[in-house]
Order: C-alpha cells, then structure tokens, then sequence
C-alpha cells in the first residue's frame, strides 16, 4: 500500500502541462566587427566597478552617492522586495492550510413546560483543504514567481548601470564645460588686448574705427558664448545633484583633459558577451516568467482535484472538551470539471501564448539592440580616438597663424579681418579638442555600458558554457 501510495504521488508531482521554457535563437556575429586592434589596452579586463578606472576620487564618490541615495535605485529595491514577497506568497500555495475554528453556545428550549430544557454546546474543529497540483499549475506559478524575482533584480542591475553611466557622463560633461569655459576667458583676454590694441591705433590713424567695432563684437559674441556655457555647467550640476540626491552639491571648477583613457576591451571581444548584460539578462528572464503563465492558464482548463478534512472535537461542557469520545472527523475528495464557460479559457491560454510571442519578440529586440550598442561605442570611441592627433595639430596650427597674423597687421602687411578669422579658427579649434576629448570620454561610458558595466576575459568562457548548457 505504502508503494502504490508512493508511485501514485510521484505521477502526480511529475505531470506538468504548458511548454517548458527553451532561450530563442537570436542570430548576431560571433565578434564585433568594428572591433578594433588599437583598442586593446588592458588584457585583464574592466572590473565592475569601472568608473574607478578614470582616476578620479570626485567621479568614485559622485557614482556612489547615486548608487546610494538616487530614487530610482530605491525604487528598484522595492520591486525586488515584493517580487520576494510574491515568491513566497506563491510557495506556500503548495503547503496545505490549516485552519481552527471554535464554537460555543447556549441553547433553552420551551413547549409551553413549566421548565425549559436549556442545551450547553461547545466545540472546535481543525479543517484542511488541499488542491492537489496534478497538472502543475500550482509548479508553474511558482516557476513564473521565481523567473519574475531574477527579472526584477537585473532591473535593478540595469538601474544601477544606467544611473552610474549618466553620473559619470553628465560629469564628464560638466569638466568639459568648465575647459570651454576655460578657454573661453583666455580667448576673451586676446580680443580685449585686440580691442585696445585697435584703439590705439585708430587714435593714431593707422587704423579705422571698422577694425575697433570687428574686434568689440568678436569680443561680446565671446561674451555671450561663456554666458550660456556657465549657464550649461550649472544645469549639468543640477543634474548631478538630482543624480546623487544631494541637492545642496557644490563642485569646484576642474579640467577634463587631467583625467586618463579608461581600459578598453581587448580586440575580437565575442558578442556572447551581451548574454551577461543586466537588460538581457532582464528579457530573457522575463521572457520564462510568461512562457510558465502558458502552463498555469493551460491546467485551467482542467478538472481541479481537492482533499478536504475536518477534525475536532464536541462537548457540552469545558472539562469534557478534549474527551475521546467528543470527537469529530471528516475526510473527502473533490473534483471540479469545467464544462462550458463559453471559450473563457482556451481564450486565457491563447491570451498568454501571444503574450509569450511578444515577450520573445522583446528578448530579441533587446539582444539586438545591445549588439548594436557595442557597435556604436567601439565606432565612436576608435574614431575619436583616431581623430585626436589631428585635434592636436589643428590647434597648434591656429596657435601659430594667429601669432603671424598679429604680427603682419601690426608691420602694416595686412588687413585686421586676419586677425579676426585667425583669433576665431584658434578658439574654434580650441573648443573642438576640448569637444573631442568630451566626446572621446562619453564613448567609453557607452562602452562600458554596453558591455554590461565591466567584465573579465573568463567571462566569456563562462557566459559560452553557460550558452551551451541552456535549454535551446
């Protein structure tokens, strides 16, 4: 009896309707093919908390305060906290419930009698009802609870490697509002000695009052220029303050060009690395929560197989309660076969296999779309790279004409508009390696970002073997 009982109970437990899960086939190139040899610089991988790799203590502390006071990281904190309590919630549906009721009372009756005949009752019951989970509907909820729980924590991965990237990119820019910034007060002390310079001459007579208003308005457009930049560092501010949730943050002026080239991934990275991006990871696990809601909509549609039992007690007085001979006991089975409902059901399990479609269709939009970004990033980053050196040269060449052009307007050789155009080309290629380098900096964030916020070589190995091993 005890191993009919045993095999029937392993049949039960192993009877599951609704597909298992199995990971889409999403085709990417094997490596990125913007890939780049110059880029290698550091075989042993980004660790994960990359933005230390800038070298700046300001930066470190700046991604850790939004690390760990923004709202959003707060948020997501509370979603994995009840994403918890679901799981929990849905785990215990499997354990039977016990429930203890009691009961008391006095009863008179009188048929018109002298003396009524007065009833003293009491008793208490323990009552249990169990659905058995033979088609696995009570598994499959579990499963989706389980795959909603790892989803809702790489949500929360995606915010911190979100809110960590913007905090470093929005620092980023403000260092290169304050080098604009720099670069313009120093050109703007090179038009006011134009200015005076052309006043002079002009009171002279070597010089016209054309060349005394070119070079006043060069100079207020150069005013106007550092007017808006100091306006655009103090909403990167704004921005840092809100990031960090500090919003009494103050931040001296710096520079941007101090600040080393992070660590690039090393050429012919593979692209299974996007497998251990926190969004991916998110997709695809939201993706197996759906796939098990087809199985839980599924067992709807069949009977619903129930054990139901009583046990208690009953006595007409308090001392005699627990007496053997005052109790109590009930013991049944219970189905219930849907029979017509009107096509509710199939229409509910229809509802979450096109559900599961799109949320397939979303694990390979995102895969996609992360490919992609790897791609975008190592372009973005090579080509600023590359451009770098003619950054360089383009400055000191402006540098250089703008000192012949002083000199030849002050020998009388030429025209002030030289000057003009030379002091212009000079700041316009000023502020263009700055740009560059900004440029060059918020690329990397990409990357790094893209890649999943730091790896190591062996993740690659591992995130294969992981790969090989899944259900496909």
């Amino acid at each position: 009896m005890k191993r009919a009982a045993a095999m029937c109970a392993l049949l039960l437990a192993g009877c599951m309707v609704g597909p298992d899960y199995r990971r889409p086939e999403v085709a990417v190139p094997a490596h990125y093919p913007e890939a780049d040899p110059a880029l290698a610089q550091a075989e042993a991988g980004v660790p994960k908390s990359w933005w230390q790799l800038y070298g700046d203590p300001e930066l470190n502390e700046l991604v850790d305060a939004t690390l760990a006071n923004n709202a959003d990281i707060a948020q997501a904190v509370a979603r994995v906290e009840e994403a918890q309590a679901i799981l929990r919630e849905t785990n215990a549906t499997i354990i039977p419930e016990l429930d203890l009721s009691a009961n008391g009372g006095r009863q008179a009756f009188s048929n018109s009698v002298p003396t009524p005949r007065v009833v003293t009752g009491m008793g208490f019951t323990l009552s249990t009802n169990y659905e058995i989970d033979f088609w696995g509907r009570i598994r499959r909820s579990i499963e989706s609870a389980q795959q909603s729980l790892l989803s809702s924590r790489y949500a929360h991965d995606v915010a911190e490697l979100s809110l960590a990237a913007a905090t470093a990119q929005t620092y980023f820019t403000l260092r290169a509002l304050d080098a604009l910034i720099a670069v313009t007060r120093e050109s703007l002390k090179s038009f006011d000695a134009s200015v005076n310079l052309t006043r002079r001459r002009a009171e002279g007579g070597v010089a016209s009052d054309l060349d005394v208003r070119q070079a006043e308005n060069q100079r207020q457009v150069a005013r106007v220029q550092l007017a808006d930049l100091v306006r655009q560092r103090a909403i990167a501010l704004h921005q840092l303050q809100t990031l960090t949730a500090r919003l009494d943050l103050a931040i001296p002026p710096g520079d941007l060009s101090h600040l080393p080239e992070p660590a690039l991934p090393p050429a012919g990275v593979p692209s299974t690395l996007l497998e251990r991006r926190p969004d991916v990871r998110q997709a695809e696990a939201a993706l197996a929560a759906q796939n098990a809601r087809i199985g839980v909509a599924r067992a709807a549609m069949f009977p619903t197989i129930s054990l139901t039992g009583d046990y208690g007690n009953q006595s007409t007085a308090l001392s005699t309660l627990l007496a053997s001979p005052g109790r109590v006991w009930s013991i049944g089975l219970g189905l219930a076969l849907p029979l017509f409902d009107a096509g509710r059901r199939q229409a509910a399990t229809e509802l979450e296999e096109a559900r599961t479609r799109e949320a397939i269709g979303a694990y390979q939009k995102t895969v996609q779309s992360a490919f992609r970004d790897v791609q975008d990033a190592l372009t973005n980053v090579r080509q600023n790279r590359d451009a770098q050196e003619d950054v360089r040269l383009r400055v000191e060449s402006a540098d250089a004409a703008l000192r012949l052009a002083q000199r030849r307007y002050e020998s009388g050789y030429s025209a002030f508009l030289e000057v003009l155009v030379a002091q212009r080309t000079l700041y316009d290629a000023q502020t263009g390696a700055v740009q560059n380098r900004q440029a060059l900096m918020l690329a990397t964030v990409d990357l790094m970002k893209a890649l999943g916020g730091g790896w190591r070589p062996e993740d690659a190995d591992s995130v294969s073997s992981a790969a090989a091993s899944a259900p496909r």
